[in-house]
């Protein structure tokens, strides 16, 4: 597999071209069919090193998907949206709305084969992580487009500066904010298929150093099947104050409930499988920007209250359970960073973190020889320490040098120490070349430790080496870019449940592998003022394959704006997509195709439709759930 890696290098190595991020915001308003400047502006984000930086100086890739593709969507969840518009990156579904927890759920994010529901991909928001403290996983409920201004997603390990699960990557949600002085505000409203209702009202503010933005949603669907109801209710405030022309600070908080029903495979219809699920963040947040130095002090808590029923299987023979599962978690962190130029072209980081998460889990009995008692699972909590650096070196104007090392300490495994360097090539006719060997890894979450009857308190951190080769380049005033990302993933003492060496029964043990090679590509062009087109293909090769990561994902993009009018479309593909693996591996391949379309009546309102899988593909992702065919959904915008 080495050696295809080295090969693939070297033929990349040529006269090709092409980008490792998606377009940037000036592309971005293009494909909205907004006025653009014709010379291309180069994306600037904040997730690979933490303050803003132009994307061509790093040597990792990161796809930037901004707010006008967003709502561009009309979804109320980001992860569709990501899932079109990021290669190498998955997200399953099981319907119409939802992706809830426990048995049956869906929202598993997968990046080039990493997944995020085994604890090895991080989200972020405002760059805090944001899982559950017991489970490891993020909770897909919970990241909904109201909150994001834009959404960078870096591909690739980024446990230098994030620490353990940025194992295979982060999401980074970089929440709303008013950019000019002014009140706007916004309604979106819809109804479709299956009783489908979702409505999202945003008020945000500006007027001089004072900011703020305040979103409420609600969204429901009775689901394409029986009992597979869905109702959601999402809360976000954010107040920003700039103290002075170099200092700022602000405070959010969001949250978000859900009620979920689930009604297990088709196979064995599940009843009562119900849950209730609410989750929480805050944050506080004082940042500096000098001309040569800035950087911030940071505070988040985020918390889950969690009940379920996992209900009975009549078929099987089976009665009410017994008990309810329950669960309260947390997470808080600190988060100390500066970044200083000391002379022409340097750049060094200097960060310290300190996560501090856990919770309890316990089931309450209500019928049965137990009932009316309690048994505790769990209730632990654990912590991390960790210190970084992240240097980078301008040499000359055709190359930067890009090295990072962290020291992380876990409260009971350990340290691990975890480097990463990088080349950016910054070559003739605007074409990017970058090489990176980063290293990710991530501690043993509680569950894994402590939980339920494989639990093993002496597990040991799962670890990874990312190398990797990008090209990019730009052409035609900034209305073409075009890309290739090769990159080879070796990872070893993967958690895997095994029979106990040492007795009867299963264990959760440092013994699993990865070796996974991949391909990806990405394009865009504005053609003229009304139509632009976009797309992306990754291909994945893994010696071990895992459920919902496709080895072959395509999406083709085209949008058309004129006058009053706004429509785009997209097909994407999806081939061999496992749904199960081990002895009896299933997989599945399906194209879907999606229409959306807006129509100003005037200006504060418009009308929008959407149309979903309208080839009505009949497809699984998540094994026994098969999808809904096509699907409508319609509304209006209100502005004011």
């Amino acid at each position: 597999m080495k050696t295809t890696f080295l090969l693939l290098s070297l033929c990349l190595a040529g006269p090709a071209s092409a980008q490792n991020d998606t377009p940037n915001e000036n592309t971005l308003l293009a494909m909205a069919g907004k006025p653009t400047d014709p010379i291309h502006i180069d994306e600037v984000v904040v997730t690979g090193t933490r303050n803003e930086t132009d994307v061509r100086h790093l040597s990792q890739t990161v796809s930037v998907v901004g707010r006008s593709v967003i709502e561009q969507s009309m979804q109320p969840s980001l992860l569709p949206v990501l899932t079109e518009q990021v290669p190498g990156l998955f997200v399953t579904e099981r319907g119409v709305m939802g992706y809830g927890v426990s048995d049956g759920q869906a929202g598993t994010i997968s990046l080039r084969g990493l997944s995020g529901g085994s604890a090895q991909l991080m989200v972020l928001i405002d760059g805090h992580p944001q899982y559950a403290g017991i489970f490891g996983h993020p909770i897909a409920d919970a990241y909904q487009s109201l909150l994001a201004d834009r959404v960078e997603v870096l591909r690739g390990p980024a446990s230098v500066l994030y620490g353990s699960n940025a194992m295979g990557g982060v999401i980074n949600i970089v929440t709303r904010k008013m950019h000019e002085d002014g009140v706007r505000t916004d309604l979106h409203a819809g109804y479709g298929s299956y009783n489908t209702l979702e409505t999202e009202l945003t008020n945000r503010v500006r007027k001089g150093q004072f900011n703020s933005v305040v979103s409420g949603s609600y969204n429901r669907t009775d689901g394409h099947r029986a009992d597979m109801g869905f109702e959601q209710y999402g809360g976000y405030a954010k107040l920003g104050y700039e103290v002075t022309d170099n200092w700022n600070m602000y405070a959010d908080v969001n949250v978000t409930h859900f009620n979920a029903s689930y009604p297990g495979p088709v196979s064995a219809p599940l009843v009562d499988g119900d849950q209730r699920i609410t989750r929480g963040v805050t944050s506080f947040a004082l940042s500096n920007n000098y001309e040569k130095t800035s950087g911030a002090l940071s505070f988040f808590y985020n918390w889950g209250d969690h009940w379920v029923n996992d209900g009975y299987t009549p078929s099987a023979g089976e009665t009410s359970q017994d008990g309810r599962f329950n669960s309260n978690d947390d997470m808080m962190g600190v988060s100390l960073y500066q970044s200083t130029r000391f002379w022409k072209g340097n750049r060094i980081t200097l960060g310290f973190d300190w996560f501090r998460y856990g919770g309890k889990a316990w089931t309450d009995y209500v019928s049965g020889e137990n009932a009316g008692t309690r048994s505790y699972l769990v209730d632990k909590h654990e912590y991390e320490v960790a210190g970084y650096v992240d240097f980078r070196q301008d040499i000359g104007h055709w190359l930067t040098l890009n090295a990072g090392l962290r020291v992380d300490h876990h409260s009971r495994v350990g340290t691990e120490w975890i480097p990463q360097a990088g080349l950016a090539f910054h070559l003739p006719h605007a074409i990017e070349l970058k090489t990176s060997a980063t290293k990710g890894f991530r501690y043993p979450i509680l569950r894994e430790m402590y939980m339920f009857p494989p639990q093993n308190p002496d597990l040991q951190p799962e670890s990874m080496w990312n190398y990797e080769i990008a090209l990019s380049q730009t052409l035609l005033d900034g209305r073409f870019k075009y890309g290739v990302n090769v990159f080879y993933i070796d990872g070893k003492n993967l958690i895997m449940r095994l029979p106990n060496p040492n007795g009867t029964g299963m264990l959760n043990q440092n013994s699993g592998t990865i070796d996974n090679t991949g391909v990806e590509l990405q394009a865009a062009y504005r053609i003229n003022r009304e139509w632009s087109v976009d797309g992306n293909y990754s291909f994945l090769h893994m010696e071990n394959p895992v459920i919902a990561a496709p080895e072959h994902k395509l999406y083709a993009g085209a949008n058309f704006t004129k006058g009053r009018w706004s429509v785009s479309s997209g097909l994407q593909y999806i081939a061999g997509l496992y749904t199960t693996v081990g002895d009896n591996p299933q997989q599945e391949d399906f194209v879907l195709w999606n229409l959306r379309g807006s129509f100003r009546i005037c200006k504060w309102l418009n009308v929008w439709a959407r149309g979903e899988n309208l080839l009505a593909q009949k497809y699984e992702i998540n094994a026994g759930y098969p999808m809904p065919r096509a699907t409508v959904m319609a509304g209006v915008n209100l502005k004011f």
